[in-house]
């Protein structure tokens, strides 16, 4: 899938799940979305939405979410929230950290919808794991920390993930600029970088500024 019209790393749409297990296909489903648009390096817009899953929830997910079951009663179910989560999405490209988790419920869901997604994703986790080697890992709180971004305080609450994830996508994006001399990353570029082996990074982003000279 190519990326989409928009093109640009810094406009796009970051997004997290939360979620009653670890997959789609044991029959997991969603519960949260938080989505934050990015339109030109800029917070554009947000979204967040509650779903109902059509069961209990358990509780571990419940203490890890800190979503329960009785605000699940009263929340739209997913075809719902997922309608709407479509519309905000439009056809941005996307943005999440462990990306193959957040796309394998998001293509899950938008398929019991019948509205496929457009958008191709990028993983900020891999993104990181290639620009910041010395961390001392690459969970989402870590990078947070570790380049001193801004944050909530709340962590594994769909929104407030996103927010970060989208503070920390935005934050490699201007590290990338300065060390290459890029006047503007590209989303392709993104994405290529997400797939290389490490030995083959600098190289790969030294080409990119040659290429801009």
């Amino acid at each position: 899938m190519q990326a989409t019209r928009h093109g640009r790393a810094d406009t796009v749409v970051v997004l997290d799940f939360e979620t009653t297990g670890l997959s789609p296909d044991r029959g997991d489903r969603a519960i949260e979305i938080g989505a934050v648009r990015l339109e030109g390096g800029r917070i554009r817009d947000r979204f967040q939405c509650l779903m109902n899953p059509g069961r209990r929830i358990s509780p571990f997910i419940e203490h890890y979410t800190g979503i329960s079951n009785a605000m699940l009663q009263t929340a739209p179910p997913c075809e719902e929230a997922m309608a709407a989560c479509r519309d905000f999405i439009g056809d941005f490209d996307m943005v999440a950290h462990n990306a193959a988790f957040d796309q394998r419920f998001l293509d899950a869901e938008l398929q019991r919808i019948a509205r496929p997604r457009r958008g191709t994703f990028a993983c900020s986790m891999l993104a990181a794991r290639r620009l910041y080697p010395a961390a001392p890992n690459h969970k989402l709180g870590t990078l947070v920390e570790y380049r001193r971004l801004p944050h909530s305080g709340t962590f594994h609450r769909a929104l407030a993930d996103a927010e970060m994830t989208a503070h920390l996508w935005l934050g490699m994006l201007d590290d990338l600029a300065a060390r290459y001399h890029l006047e503007r990353v590209p989303f392709a570029l993104m994405h290529d970088l997400t797939r290389l082996p490490k030995a083959a990074v600098d190289a790969f982003l030294l080409a990119q500024t040659r290429a801009t000279l």
